[in-house]
């Protein structure tokens, strides 16, 4: 190299600009600081507060009267959430019927269940036998009687329950599925139709998965409320998880550590609910390459994002 081009060089090596210097965020450090200095104070609350109780709480936390009770809010949740999405997908494929009559009664189906908070449901279900002492099944008008059941053995605490919740949850599921669909192209539906499908099959083999990619997120949240809303049964003498406990702290006077009993429970579960609809979302965004979690998540990051809240920190590629 010449003096002339080392020169040269040295020239344009000061005219480059330097290295890269990472941006200032001190109000992001304040407000660690200050979230910090709040989870400290919790914590510190937490454990030197003698009436929370934890040695209460540790000898409940796994009794059988509370186990009993996990089981019943499980069952009533699986149950109640398949009535809630069987029904709302047929009242969501009634709703986008070009039949007026269809279309009309689920809308006035989905205005009256939306529109009526689950517990007067819930107590309205739980007292059928008030309106219909019996409840006859057979042709209407004219037709034979094929079976006379009574109303009170027939609507259990937990029919009502399953009623009660399952029906206005199919109010909010025919909302999220008719949403789902309509995200969908209608020329997709157009193309299947084209090729041979019925509009039946078109929208089974075609619409559906799809829209499963707008259905499944609020779904999931749809699932974890209703894990929630299972409490709402203890007022129709339902024993679930906040009845079981109620139970046991009415015997004892131990309300408190009964109480974080069950919170402790329905955080569990949610959180386990939490990692399913993660995975389920991996799993139907996996072959679209236009979503986010098909490009830049494995099945391990989902399930961790669902378990703990955020992602996996990634190893840098060396270099």
């Amino acid at each position: 190299m010449t003096a002339r081009t080392r020169v040269a060089a040295e020239e344009l090596a000061d005219l480059l600009p330097g290295p890269p210097v990472p941006l200032r965020h001190p109000g992001r450090w304040v407000a660690c600081g200050v979230v910090a200095l709040l989870v400290l104070w919790f914590g510190y609350i937490v454990v030197t507060n003698p009436n929370f109780q934890w040695d209460v709480v540790g000898r409940y936390l796994f009794g059988a009267d509370i186990l009993r009770g996990v089981l019943v809010t499980i069952e009533l949740t699986i149950t109640a959430m398949l009535i809630g999405i069987g029904l709302g997908i047929v009242v969501a494929l009634m709703r986008l019927s070009s039949n007026g009559l269809l279309s009309s009664a689920a809308m006035l189906y989905i205005t009256f269940f939306r529109g009526t908070p689950a517990l007067v449901q819930l107590i309205f279900w739980f007292n059928l036998s008030a309106l219909f002492p019996t409840i006859t099944i057979g042709i209407p008008f004219f037709g034979p009687v094929f079976a006379t059941v009574n109303a009170n053995a027939l609507i259990t605490p937990f029919i009502a329950a399953n009623l009660g919740l399952g029906l206005c949850e199919a109010a909010y599921m025919a909302e999220i599925v008719r949403s789902g669909i309509l995200s969908v192209d209608a020329g997709q539906q157009e193309a299947a139709v084209a090729v041979g499908m019925t509009r039946a099959q078109a929208m089974r083999k075609v619409i559906l998965p799809q829209a499963l990619r707008v259905i499944i997120p609020p779904t999931g949240n749809q699932v974890i409320g209703m894990l929630k809303y299972t409490s709402l049964a203890s007022v129709i003498s339902v024993t679930e998880l906040l009845a079981s406990a109620e139970l046991v702290y009415t015997r004892t006077f131990e309300t408190i550590p009964l109480l974080i009993v069950a919170s402790l429970w329905y955080v569990l579960l949610t959180t386990l609910l939490t990692a399913v609809q993660r995975v389920l979302e991996w799993h139907v965004g996996r072959s679209h390459s236009d979503t986010r979690a098909a490009a830049s998540s494995s099945f391990g990051e989902a399930l961790w994002q669902g378990l703990f809240g955020f992602r996996p920190r990634r190893a840098r590629p060396a270099g």
